[in-house]
């Protein structure tokens, strides 16, 4: 690969150098020698296995020579699952440690580490009982749940023994200090439990088996696998994802065998732990359609999104934004707007996006003279807002197909308006910001030459060939792997060429990328589970019915606080794959068409990563900028304010998800646009070149409440109050608070 150096010459003032490269998480372990090729092989191979099994390869297909014993792609269904997370769960185990108090040499804990390997003994001799349960059934064992010998033989030789080194190997892991350079014993112990249950399952699935989960015929080996895999799920989920999850899955979990107890709509039937647990690891919980999405379409995009890195694509992206908006007023927060939008629409999580595309744009917009909490509340609301823009939608296009049925180009075209009204609404928030403090932009010399961008224009063919593959009618996965090999072929035109070393190096790329977002969705899985298992959901709709009878404005309400709530401390996909099973079954039994219910609820679900208290994306820009978390996620809180209005419009207005005719759509676009400007002016007290006093900023809300609210009347209303405020502004000139430049950071 040609050195950096060599792209240097071309432009001296290329601003973005690996803008999108791979965060390091405090607990990551960096492996060196043959530990890292180890890893690194493992980790690519993983990546390798899902693109060739999404499209339907065989290894006979590679090799010209057919072996029995290799699976030939596509996998079934279940199986492909299982997989999937068993390798997910390997992998993240032995690069994501216990603990994040990595010892210096000598303050290592080698007692801990002889217990953890004296672990291995029942962890390896569970593996091997699934590994004879599968040689019994292929000689022809006839396998069921009631059989006292199948049931000791599952109880004693692989339940018990997998429990056991489950359990003490997540214990042992949050007390063992270990180098973050070396394997860590109960990490080694946690990956190969999560194969024995992987093994297991495989074989109980692939017989008649599958058919009796939930019932008092599914074998005591399912519930037991089930407690084990449930648990490092979490496990894991701690460990790359944080507390959060863990907490609301925790209490999920609790609802389960303490909901028969509840008084009111909480109380739920009596479940036994074996009926639960042998139903929670299928399709109706963690295998379900959180997993589904993880396994086809975000981890496809996962490796698109790494090809995009290793052929640099991310930093042309950046480039050419601050080429073209960098010289506007704020220059560097319009370039946020742009950049990080489109890379969280990539990526699929806001903290993550803050993150790497944060580090560049949050210091230069302190050093243009945006104030650091204001700095990081745009960067977090531009990342957040990338997880709304089609086509991608940080992969909730696919889960809500995957949920409602509803054809993913009807998902992505309804979501263009409302996310215009999103991003139009940040840039004039940002814009009249940088108008109040009498910002300047970024000088030329500061900037990327605009030919050079231009001439580079091509970078954008991997993105073009994406959206057109999907508008054509391919399927996902195969304009997903177009999409993938346009990323190889442009970087031959550009000094970071692609060959078999940079391949190796995306596909383990994705394979470290993945870890986290497949280990949040299986963590879901689990919440959704017990949702379907208990009837909660449909509990929960029998209330919102009972708020829709006195107002369905206040039912809209209580199920917006509900959405954010479940949302918080989530990622993208999993806080709406819960908010979909909770809330939009409820909205769509108050009459509001499906896919508008679950726009709903999902738009609530993103907007929890910026919503305080508990705002992730706001925090990860916090810890970048310096400001205080509780400070940036208010202010983000309100430059993505638009937001929290546009679920509103789908309710009054349908044409703004295009459900009308076209001069329908094209009024309530332009209206809503109109809204959003006046309420851009009245939240930030600038109008029209101009400060606003309090109460013309009351009234340009007013305004655009009525703008937003979609009817021709209301749209009158809302432009006679605008002309109002505009008359009274320019005629009377009330004295506004007066503002002084500020060209420094804060």
């Amino acid at each position: 690969m040609t050195d950096r150096t060599t792209a240097d010459a071309e432009d001296d003032h290329l601003i973005a150098h690996g803008v999108d490269d791979e965060p390091v998480e405090i607990n990551r372990r960096l492996y060196s020698g043959k530990a890292l090729l180890l890893m690194s092989g493992f980790a690519a191979l993983y990546a390798a296995f899902h693109m060739a099994a999404l499209n339907g390869l065989s290894i006979a297909e590679w090799t010209g020579i057919r072996i029995p014993l290799l699976p030939t792609f596509p996998m079934e269904t279940w199986n492909f699952r299982i997989v999937h997370i068993a390798g997910a769960l390997g992998l993240g185990f032995l690069l994501f440690a216990g603990r994040i108090d990595f010892p210096e040499k000598g303050g290592e804990t080698p007692l801990l580490g002889y217990a953890a390997y004296l672990l291995l003994i029942p962890a390896l001799f569970a593996l091997g009982a699934a590994l004879s349960f599968a040689v019994e059934i292929g000689n022809g064992v006839a396998w069921n749940g009631i059989d006292p010998r199948i049931k000791f033989n599952e109880t004693y030789l692989f339940g018990l023994p997998l429990i056991v080194a489950t359990a003490g190997g997540i214990i042992l892991s949050w007390l063992h200090k270990r180098a973050r350079s070396g394997f860590s014993a109960p990490d080694v112990v946690l990956a190969v439990c999560g194969a024995a249950v992987a093994t297991y399952l495989i074989t109980i699935y692939g017989t008649l088996m599958r058919n009796s989960t939930g019932t008092p015929f599914a074998p005591i080996g399912i519930s037991l696998a089930a407690v084990a895999g449930t648990a490092l799920i979490m496990e894991l989920t701690r460990r790359v994802a944080g507390m959060a999850l863990i907490v609301i899955a925790g209490i999920f979990l609790v609802y389960v065998f303490v909901g028969q107890h509840l008084p009111g709509f909480l109380n739920s039937p009596a479940i036994s732990w074996q009926r639960f647990f042998s139903q929670v690891y299928t399709d109706a919980g963690i295998l379900g359609p959180t997993t589904a999405v993880s396994s086809t379409y975000i981890i496809l995009f996962i490796i698109f999104a790494a090809f995009l890195q290793a052929s640099k694509v991310g930093d042309y992206f950046v480039n050419f934004a601050f080429a073209t908006a960098g010289r506007a007023r704020g220059g560097p927060a319009k370039v946020a707007i742009f950049a990080s939008g489109l890379m969280g629409m990539i990526n699929g999580t806001s903290a993550g996006n803050v993150v790497s595309t944060g580090s560049l744009t949050i210091p230069l917009m302190k050093k243009v003279g945006y104030h650091r909490k204001t700095a990081g509340a745009v960067e977090a609301a531009a990342s957040t807002g990338g997880q709304i823009m089609p086509p991608i939608m940080g992969a909730g296009a696919f889960i809500m197909a995957e949920i409602t049925g509803i054809p993913y180009t009807e998902i992505t075209l309804a979501a263009l308006i409302p996310a215009v009204l999103y991003f139009v609404s940040v840039y004039f928030m940002v814009d009249f910001e940088a108008a109040k403090l009498g910002m300047r932009g970024m000088r030329s010399d500061e900037l990327p030459q605009v030919s050079q961008m231009v001439r580079q224009v091509y970078l954008f063919v991997p993105i073009i060939i994406l959206i057109y593959a999907l508008f054509m009618g391919y399927s996902v996965i195969r304009a997903g792997t177009l999409a993938t090999i346009a990323a190889a072929v442009v970087s031959w035109l550009t000094p970071f060429r692609m060959g078999p070393r940079s391949v190796f190096k995306a596909f383990e790329l994705a394979g470290h990328m993945s870890v986290q977002i497949i280990a949040v969705c299986a963590c879901a899985g689990i919440i959704v589970g017990v949702i379907s298992l208990t009837g909660v959901g449909a509990r929960f709709s029998t209330l919102l019915l009972g708020l829709a009878d006195t107002s369905q404005l206040l039912a809209l309400f209580f199920a917006m606080c509900i959405s954010i709530l479940l949302g918080m401390g989530m990622p993208t996909t999993a806080a709406y794959a819960v908010a979909a099973s909770v809330v939009a079954p409820g909205l769509v039994q108050l009459d509001i068409p499906q896919l508008t219910a679950h726009f709903f609820v999902f738009y609530f679900a993103v907007l929890s990563a910026i919503t305080p208290p508990v705002a992730l994306a706001s925090y990860a820009a916090a810890g970048i900028s310096g400001a205080n978390p509780m400070e940036t996620s208010v202010t983000s809180f309100k430059i993505g304010i638009a937001a929290f209005i546009v679920p509103f419009m789908f309710f009054y207005n349908s044409a703004i998800l295009m459900d009308g005719t076209v001069l329908e759509i094209i009024r309530a676009a332009a209206t809503a646009v109109v809204g959003v400007f006046l309420l851009s002016s009245g939240v930030q007290g600038w109008f029209l070149g101009a400060s606003a006093v309090w109460f013309l900023r009351v009234g340009l809300v007013i305004s655009a409440l009525f703008m937003i609210e979609g009817g021709l009347l209301s749209d009158m209303i809302g432009l006679g109050f605008a002309a109002a405020v505009l008359a009274v502004q320019r005629l009377v000139r009330p004295k506004a608070g007066a503002t002084v430049p500020i060209r420094g950071a804060d």
